[in-house]
């Protein structure tokens, strides 16, 4: 272990922050935090054509809603081309690089002849021990690495254990484009070596290019950093991880309503074990982390776990931090559900009061949002389907005796609308459920909500009472009344 330990997390801005990525960092994070290091953020941001401003703010976004700082300035690789160039240029003098003057033409025939023969495409080396002064007027070249072509190339692991590449098998990877762009090989290891970057934790779909940039590193004789690559997730049935399955932006997972922290958690658990223990506080995340507890088989995704996971982070939170993250949330969910971009001051003080209730049922915040619907539904409330066959006509009769009781009541509090009920039901040798479950019904426009009086009391005698006439009043107007 060194001194200092550094991780960094590096995606490609070409898109949002994806789940997968959202892991890889989460488990940087947790590996400098765990040993008193630093994460360094870099955007890899080489590929001009796909890399977007947009994509950037919306990875810088993800990451800082999903609550993982990185340590010091935001590094852009295409603004370091100058220095990859420079390093292509000293291996050219050292002799570890060459130029090549193959033309795209052979290059194509390279491959092509590959193709017919059934063997990997790779580069020949025509121009490994050529003269340049053979080269054709006027052709610029590309700068290729001088690759070993015997022995080994061996990455030890502290995922996928011990790798080993025959040599013959890697072939001379170009360094420099022929127009002097460097590549994303010799990008990545100059960004890491002049990044002071210690430990290399990323996917396993990366682990042929730890091959190909441990020959960069050995090439300029710098040391390498130790890696750990790590399975890819996979959805519920095994395939590989696709939107069908989850593999979503995570700014997608925030507007469908789950805690950042139940995220953490569960993607944590994706691929690393610590025992049996499936909650983690963040600071029981970090002192736990370890590379060695990481599978090599890859994680499966499940949505069923995740909403659950939620729903215990949900009911252990602060009521008023709900109601904020829903007010966050509002720009996103608010229109749709005839409610602003905010939550006005009024709706914030039901929710507020309703929480207790509300949170014990819901696993997302969207759910919360819906199940609150009797807070700012418009009247008439639509009722549900269980509501309606609550609403029968003996019900609704039972419906307009009480409300003569509860409009009389000095106090409207849930323990005098609970008395007040709970006596009508013994005047009418009935029980308490035959006029409470109309009731929640008429008031609400749901056949199950939180408990019915505190249901009652937050939102107040004229919205009750004007609930309950306008059910009659429905009713009355029925066709059925009618005839």
């Amino acid at each position: 272990m060194p001194d200092s330990v550094v991780t960094r997390f590096a995606p490609s801005p070409t898109g949002f922050l994806h789940i997968g990525g959202a892991r890889t960092a989460l488990f940087n994070w947790l590996y400098a935090r765990r040993f008193g290091g630093r994460m360094l953020l870099r955007i890899e941001d080489t590929d001009r054509e796909r890399s977007t401003d947009a994509a950037i703010a919306a990875i810088l976004d993800g990451l800082s809603w999903l609550g993982l700082d990185w340590d010091g300035d935001v590094v852009h690789q295409f603004a370091r081309a100058a220095r990859h160039r420079e390093v292509a240029e000293q291996l050219l003098a050292s002799g570890g690089a060459y130029r090549c003057y193959a033309t795209a033409q052979e290059l194509a025939e390279m491959r092509e002849a590959a193709r017919r023969e059934g063997r990997p495409a790779r580069y020949d080396g025509r121009w490994r021990d050529r003269d340049p002064s053979e080269a054709p007027a006027g052709l610029k070249p590309a700068i290729r690495l001088r690759a070993p072509q015997e022995g080994e190339t061996v990455v030890e692991d502290a995922v996928q254990g011990r790798v080993v590449w025959q040599n013959k098998d890697l072939d001379d990877l170009v360094l420099l484009r022929s127009d002097g762009t460097p590549t994303y090989m010799l990008a990545v290891v100059v960004d890491d070596h002049d990044m002071g970057v210690t430990q290399i934790i990323r996917g396993d779909d990366h682990l042929t290019n730890a091959a190909r940039q441990s020959q960069i590193y050995r090439a300029l004789g710098w040391s390498i950093p130790a890696m750990a690559h790590v399975p890819l997730i996979h959805g519920p049935d095994g395939a590989k991880l696709s939107k069908r399955h989850g593999a979503l932006g995570v700014d997608a997972y925030r507007e469908m309503g789950y805690l950042p922290a139940a995220l953490r958690n569960y993607l944590v658990r994706l691929g690393w074990s610590h025992g049996d223990q499936e909650i983690f506080s963040d600071k029981e995340m970090i002192a736990a982390f370890d590379l060695g507890s990481i599978g090599r088989s890859p994680a499966r995704f499940d949505f069923a776990k995740l909403e659950n996971l939620n729903g215990h982070y949900m009911r252990a939170a602060d009521d008023a931090a709900l109601v904020d993250a829903l007010d966050r949330l509002m720009p996103a969910l608010g229109p749709s559900r005839g409610l602003g971009a905010a939550l006005d001051p009024e709706l914030r003080r039901m929710l507020l009061a309703s929480m207790p209730g509300l949170k014990e049922r819901a696993k997302t915040l969207v759910e919360l949002l819906d199940s609150a619907y009797y807070l700012y539904g418009p009247a008439p409330l639509v009722l549900d389907a269980k509501a309606e066959s609550l609403l029968d006509a003996a019900a609704r009769g039972r419906l307009a005796e009480v409300r003569a009781d509860l409009a009389a009541l000095a106090d409207w509090t849930p323990q005098s609308l609970e008395a007040a009920v709970r006596g009508y039901a013994e005047r009418a040798g009935i029980k308490l459920g035959q006029i409470a479950q109309p009731l929640r019904a008429a008031v609400t426009g749901r056949g199950t909500s939180p408990g019915l009086f505190d249901v009652m009391g937050i939102l107040g005698r004229e919205t009750c009472l004007r609930r309950m006439d306008e059910r009659l009043l429905s009713a009355a107007r029925s066709p059925v009344n009618a005839a």
